[in-house]
Formats: structure tokens, C-alpha cells, sequence
């Protein structure tokens, strides 16, 4: 059986290029998701390389356009802390993004609570605004994704079981190498996204992305099974990442 994977590389010469990129290629998944449904559905991530593309959407010539009351921001994954701790996902989308744009509709990860009451609260507030019936998916319109030097995404770490789990929409996990605890939303859901957007940076990624995009090895990190069975996945990289 042959697969066919909706996938575009884009090479760009410097971080700054990189986050205009993928900010015109979320403007316009959001006209055309607005267009065919009346909204758009967002996962956000967080780290250094989403701090910029969060810089450079909320400036005029990209946040202007975007009807902000219509977009509905989610997020991939949080670390077990409260929303205002500096290492909190939902503090950075809102600082750089957020509060500077006239976005009205965001729904965080709880990293405060007990991280499995936080995954169960979290699918719970998914199958409600997805209107989903059991054993179905919630379907993003733009997954915004990176990749950890170890092949991680999202929260989903190799060597551990959450990249494995099928039958939940979030999960929590406790990553013993950080000794600490997170939220993730799980695989199924980022392969059922229309768009999942991995952005990629600086010359220590350069090993880890050369593997990652070889499409004939074995799946063993798991960015590499980020791979939508009915949408597209773009791999946004800057030169430093890609050549070394």
C-alpha cells in the first residue's frame, strides 16, 4: 500500500524569513478556513522559534487582515506550571501575540492542576467545542509544531509511551530527564490537522532534521510520525538548521 504524504520544504535564509513565511501561510489557511467553515482553529506551540512567528503575526501587515473574533486558539501541549510562570506556553502566545492582536477566543491547557485531571478537563473541552461524537477527532485548522534535538514534538518524547497512546485526544506524561510533568494533545490529533506547520532554527537542529526528513528511514522520532492522513504538513526551516 502506498502512502502519499501533502508535504513542502521551505528553506529560508534567516530566522526573521522563516517567521514571515509561515505568518503568510497562516493568514491564508485562515481566509480560506473562515471562507469554507466561519472559523478558524488554532494549536499553538511554544519555544524560542515560535516566539518570533508570534512577533511577526501580531505586525500590521499580517494582523490587520485576520478577522481575530472568528479564530479560536488552542494549544499543543503545556508544561505542569501556572499561566503566568515564565515557563508557561500560554504566557508566551500571550504576551507576543495575544494581547497585541484583537483575538477574543483562547482556551488553555490548565498546568497548574494535577496534570491528569488537566488532560482529562482539556479532551472534555475539546469534544464540547468540536461538537465530537465518541471515538471521533478534533480536526485543527493550523497546528503550529517545533522539534526538540532529541526528535520530540509536541510533548511527545522518544522512549516514551504517550507517542503510542490512540484511544485519547490528551494525555499527560512525566518526562524524567526535565523532572517534569506536561500536557499533550496526542498523535491522532495532530495527523488529523488540515495543516501541521513544523518551523525549525539554527545550525543544533541540523542533525536531528537531517533524519527527520528522510522519509526513507524508520519512524523512530517521533516529529517523523507527524504525518496528516488528510491535510498538509509543511517543514519551514532556516538555512543555519539545514545546511549546519
Amino acid at each position: 500500500m502506498t502512502k502519499t504524504i501533502d508535504l513542502t520544504l521551505s528553506v529560508t535564509e534567516s530566522p526573521q524569513a522563516l517567521a514571515r513565511h509561515a505568518a503568510k501561510i497562516f493568514v491564508e489557511r485562515c481566509h480560506d478556513a473562515i471562507a469554507q467553515r466561519g472559523e478558524y482553529n488554532v494549536a499553538l506551540s511554544g519555544g524560542r522559534t515560535p516566539t518570533l512567528f508570534f512577533e511577526t503575526l501580531a505586525l500590521s501587515q499580517f494582523c490587520s487582515g485576520i478577522p481575530w473574533e472568528k479564530v479560536n486558539f488552542y494549544w499543543v501541549d503545556e508544561r505542569c506550571v501556572g499561566p503566568d510562570d515564565q515557563q508557561s506556553n500560554y504566557r508566551l502566545a500571550k504576551e507576543e501575540l495575544l494581547h497585541k492582536v484583537s483575538a477574543t477566543h483562547f482556551y488553555r491547557m490548565k498546568g497548574e492542576i494535577n496534570s491528569q485531571d488537566a488532560a482529562d478537563e482539556y479532551e472534555s473541552l475539546l469534544r464540547r467545542h468540536f461538537q465530537l461524537s465518541e471515538g471521533e477527532i478534533p480536526r485543527f485548522d493550523f497546528m503550529l509544531l517545533g522539534m526538540g534535538s532529541d526528535g520530540h514534538t509536541a510533548s511527545l518524547f522518544p522512549g516514551y509511551d504517550g507517542i503510542e497512546i490512540t484511544n485519547r485526544l490528551v494525555t499527560d506524561q512525566y518526562i524524567r530527564e526535565m523532572e517534569a510533568w506536561r500536557v499533550t494533545l496526542t498523535l491522532p490529533v495532530l495527523n488529523n490537522a488540515r495543516a501541521c506547520v513544523f518551523l525549525i532554527q539554527g545550525k543544533e537542529k541540523h542533525e536531528v532534521l537531517t533524519k527527520a526528513l528522510n522519509l526513507l528511514s524508520d519512524r523512530t522520532l517521533p516529529a517523523q510520525r507527524v504525518q496528516p492522513h488528510n491535510g498538509k504538513l509543511y517543514w519551514i526551516v532556516d538555512q543555519d538548521a539545514y545546511t549546519g
